[in-house]
């Protein structure tokens, strides 16, 4: 039978795997999709820019 201290080890040990997952999750999809949409508007910004440069 397990002893509490056991039981308690095991719950750490699926909480830090559920966590890991998670992360894992975000770091591969969250965040290159965060990166590419700010890198998409401030090549829209620099675009803008140029375009007013010219008009004046």
């Amino acid at each position: 039978m397990f002893e509490f201290d056991q039981y308690l080890g095991f719950l750490l040990f699926l909480l830090i795997l559920t966590i890991g997952f998670w992360l894992l999750i975000f770091l591969t999809a969250i965040i290159p999709y965060w990166i590419g949409g700010s890198l998409m508007e401030r090549l829209k910004e620099i675009k803008e820019g140029k375009k007013k440069k010219e008009k004046d």
